[in-house]
């Protein structure tokens, strides 16, 4: 699948691991460390899938998400997140269309997971 990947994170580690990981994979992946170069990236590219951390820029990531998906409507979103010990996140409206995978994960769980967003029929 030649499927696009914006991937936001501030992290430049774990922006670059999951990178790496999608691109041996085949996805084209466009990496953002803030939400202006990801507007950026929206204004050139037109990805499949947002991943997202869930704060960005002292944002909420759902919140960012929604702002960016004004950019790129039907834009699928994946926000990775260690921060599910309170399973209420899971149940909140602003999460409406958001799906939230906890870490940690492997690069296969991962892998598989992108698979299955981007080949639902949107």
């Amino acid at each position: 699948m030649n499927a696009t990947i914006l991937v936001l994170c501030s992290d430049a580690v774990i922006r670059s691991v999951i990178t790496d990981t999608l691109e041996a994979r085949g996805y084209v992946v466009l990496g953002a460390a803030n939400l202006g170069t990801a507007v950026d990236r929206l204004r050139e590219y037109k990805p499949d899938l947002l991943i997202i951390r869930p704060y960005i820029d002292n944002m909420a990531g759902h919140d960012a998400a929604h702002y960016l998906r004004t950019k790129r409507p039907g834009m699928r979103v994946l926000m990775v997140s260690g921060t599910l010990d309170d399973e209420r996140l899971l149940y909140r409206d602003s999460l409406h269309a958001i799906e939230v995978f906890p870490k940690p994960f492997t690069a296969a769980e991962l892998l598989a997971k992108v698979s299955e967003i981007l080949e639902r029929r949107a």
